[in-house]
């Protein structure tokens, strides 16, 4: 598929944005069926590590060296610093030992993934996945136009030992993510002009409370401003070097 004009857009801005290459940071969670590790990579990569697998969140920029290759990969939208094929390439087993779930829009390029539509779920092993809805409700590179429309794109709610960690994509504080119920962990993006600023995050984390978030998906953004908006809430913050 080739890019269009706002793809090309996207994948411009990521790579001009690009900084020094982010520190890695490992979050351990404690779950009914073990441990699960959490490793940061860069603005919205990262992954999760469970009972001996490695599930790969938007493998896009940022160094993979080092990193246990993928069991499972999902992508969460077709923009440039979400969608990588050359990276997914480097960081699949060979074959078809690495499931791939994405939405409709991503599979016309990474061919042999899964699709997943919003509101639907599937079972890997362990893992159960569900794909939420992450779109725009305002914003838009031009009047009747938004960055991220409704249904192209999936969020994920990922469940692993009971532990339930939502993974919003790009997306504004729509009424499916302030309706979660449940959510042990959330990453929750912020920067303009594409999705949402941290104070609108902020507002949208209220509504669904989960036990922590992290703020990734930031550049340009101070995330110190959704830190304090979510003071008293009872929700933990963790500010983590995404850049």
């Amino acid at each position: 598929m080739k890019l269009n004009r706002l793809n090309l857009l996207f994948a411009a801005a990521a790579v001009a944005a690009l900084p020094a290459l982010a520190a890695r940071n490992v979050e351990e969670f404690k779950t009914s069926a073990g441990t699960l590790k959490i490793t940061t990579v860069q603005h919205a990569a990262f992954i999760i590590e469970a009972g001996g697998q490695t599930v790969y969140v938007d493998p896009d920029q940022g160094s993979y060296d080092g990193l246990p290759p993928a069991d499972l990969i999902l992508v969460t939208d077709i923009h440039g610093d979400h969608m990588a094929p050359a990276v997914i390439a480097k960081v699949r087993k060979p074959g078809t030992a690495t499931q791939i779930i994405a939405p409709a829009a991503v599979a016309r390029t990474v061919t042999d993934a899964a699709v997943l539509a919003n509101g639907e779920s599937k079972t890997v092993g362990a893992w159960t996945i569900e794909a939420i809805p992450m779109y725009n409700l305002k914003r838009g590179p031009s009047a009747g136009q938004l960055f991220h429309d409704k249904g192209r794109g999936n969020g994920y709610v990922v469940t692993y030992g009971g532990l339930r960690i939502y993974i919003a994509g790009d997306t504004e504080g729509v009424p499916e993510m302030r309706a979660l119920k449940n959510i042990d962990v959330a990453f929750i993006p912020m920067n303009l002009p594409y999705t949402m600023p941290p104070d609108e995050a902020a507002d949208a984390v209220k509504a669904f409370h989960p036990k922590v978030v992290y703020p990734y998906h930031y550049q340009g953004q101070d995330p110190k401003v959704f830190e304090n908006a979510l003071g008293g809430s009872g929700i933990d913050v963790r500010l983590r070097n995404w850049y």
